[in-house]
């Protein structure tokens, strides 16, 4: 896209402040992300959408399923990231509007406690254990003491929060 055919629209973007809510509602959801036609602002002369959203910005959980956290026809607020010069959209977080529930997890639980979690995903090296909403850790398959599956319940211990890169790393417990 030529921006010099758009003016309105780069105007508008260059407008934008990060970390300004924005609002809008759903307008299409793709494999890649999620379109959301803002409430102030032009239309956008190609996509569904001005803001757009990537799947890693929608929730601090994992997701499965977009239509887990949003729909089309939903209204919703977000976080401004930037513009995207290329596309000539907004980027927007919709994680940002909601406290990182890890950080809460760390803030109460220390390294070497002992959790009960239940198992979200197995991969090559290990296992994904959920051990409270929105905070998952991996156990390394040396760290296990068996092989579990998926929704099985383990007692897992805590050996390091890592609050910058958003990992927790949980070694099998006992009992």
């Amino acid at each position: 896209m030529n921006p010099r055919e758009f003016p309105e629209l780069v105007a508008f973007l260059c407008s934008l402040a990060q970390g300004q809510p924005m609002s809008g509602t759903v307008s299409a959801i793709e494999r890649f992300g999620v379109f959301v036609k803002l409430d102030d602002g032009p239309e956008h002369p190609n996509l569904p959408g001005v803001g757009f959203i990537t799947i890693p910005e929608l929730a601090w959980e994992h997701i499965d399923a977009v239509t887990d956290f949003v729909r089309v026809g939903q209204h919703i607020t977000c976080e401004f990231l930037q513009y995207d010069t290329w596309n000539m959209e907004a980027r927007l977080s919709l994680r940002a509007m909601r406290p990182d529930p890890l950080l809460a997890f760390a803030d109460e639980v220390a390294v070497g406690h002992q959790l009960r979690g239940t198992v979200t995903k197995v991969i090559p090296f290990g296992v994904f254990v959920r051990v409270a909403d929105g905070v998952e850790g991996l156990v390394h398959e040396q760290d296990l003491t068996s092989a579990p599956q998926v929704g099985d319940e383990l007692t897992v211990v805590v050996i390091e929060i890592d609050r910058e890169r958003r990992r927790l790393h949980l070694a099998s417990g006992r009992g």
